[in-house]
């Protein structure tokens, strides 16, 4: 525990035998539970674990369950929330749990009985946590790629309750760019510069690291149901954190690196796939957060700015062809392009400037 807070760690692992050991034995003291959610892996991952459970000999704190909700005319409310939260149990990859008395066990193996990808493990992680009330989890990869000396610092903003997610940065720290590998350095600045426009948390600058911590309160107020399943987690994740208005802030951490971890990401198809999922998450935030909840003028704008930029295009095609053509341009075609162009461009950083002032005070 942590200031009389519960802590709980899911660690995703994906044929991790030789380095999940390596995490759980480092893993410090104040950890309530340590959730090891094992997809399906094709080695002795759940093996391993499974002996640490056995040998395990750790002080097992009880855990502050959630009251059972007695019906009255005053909490319709929360018993038709905790009948959805039932009905979403249909929609994560099914699952079993090893332990034979996971109430007094610090480390739970939760077996994925399907292959699910890393975003589904830490889905099945989320869900175990926000069943057994835990007041702040993190997520720790189960290559041994996060220093658990940095996870107090991790946890400690949302233990303090002042915000509800906090991220691991690791493109601040001053070796970044030497540590961290070329090809990875440069995926993630991209994903990055993306994420900020989706996710509406414009001072972001590590979107794709793993090494995170959430509030019990943030688990219980968006769908982690339906968690992108892939590498796109994490940008995922934020723009339901946006969604909801939750704060959140990003903490410096070292890259790590060659500490036996095997990469089981391929950035250039992984970019594409991320992008195009960025695409669509903008879009969904546009909608559910600035019409539907509360409506504010830059979803107006950003429609605006398309609206110009494709009213645009025949002049543009018209002023290329007259100047590649060696004809003389149209002066109609030529102030319609300037116009629209212009137009189009400033309604589209005025949006912009509108969605960072509007989400800024979510970054603290």
């Amino acid at each position: 525990m942590l200031k009389n807070k519960t802590i709980a760690v899911v660690v995703p692992a994906y044929n991790e035998e030789e380095q999940i050991g390596m995490v759980i034995e480092s893993m410090p003291d104040y950890v309530d539970r340590i959730v090891i959610v094992n997809d399906l892996s094709k080695d002795k991952t759940a093996e391993v674990v499974k002996k640490y459970i056995e040998n395990d000999k750790s002080e097992v704190r009880d855990l502050n369950h959630r009251k059972k909700i007695v019906p009255n005319k005053y909490n319709y409310a929360e018993i038709v929330v905790e009948k959805m939260r039932e009905d979403e149990n249909g929609y994560y990859i099914p699952s079993e749990v090893v332990n034979k008395d996971p109430k007094n066990s610090r480390i739970i193996l939760i077996n994925h009985l399907e292959n699910g990808s890393v975003g589904a493990a830490i889905a099945t992680g989320y869900k175990w946590c926000l069943d057994n009330n835990l007041d702040c989890t993190a997520v720790m990869a189960g290559d041994g790629q996060m220093d658990p000396g940095e996870l107090e610092e991790i946890c400690m903003p949302v233990v303090n309750e002042e915000v509800d997610y906090v991220k691991g940065n690791r493109l601040k720290h001053r070796s970044a760019s030497l540590v961290i590998p070329k090809v990875r350095f440069f995926g993630n600045s991209v994903l990055s510069l993306m994420t900020k426009i989706a996710s509406g948390y414009w001072q972001i600058s590590d979107t794709q690291t793993g090494y995170t911590s959430i509030s019990l309160n943030a688990l219980q107020g968006i769908n982690i149901y339906n968690i992108y399943k892939s590498y796109g987690c994490p940008n995922d994740i934020l723009v339901k954190l946006n969604i909801a208005n939750f704060a959140i802030r990003e903490i410096p951490i070292k890259p790590i690196y060659n500490v036996g971890e095997k990469s089981k990401m391929r950035v250039f198809k992984v970019i594409p796939r991320i992008s195009w999922l960025l695409f669509k998450l903008f879009w969904t935030r546009m909608y559910k957060k600035y019409l539907f909840r509360d409506f504010h003028p830059l979803f107006l704008l950003y429609h605006l700015s398309i609206v110009l930029f494709l009213a645009n295009i025949p002049y543009t095609i018209a002023v290329v062809n007259d100047v590649f053509g060696g004809h003389k341009i149209s002066t109609n075609s030529f102030v319609a392009f300037i116009f629209l162009a212009i137009s189009g461009f400033q309604a589209l950083v005025f949006a912009m400037w509108m969605d960072m002032m509007d989400n800024e005070r979510l970054q603290k």
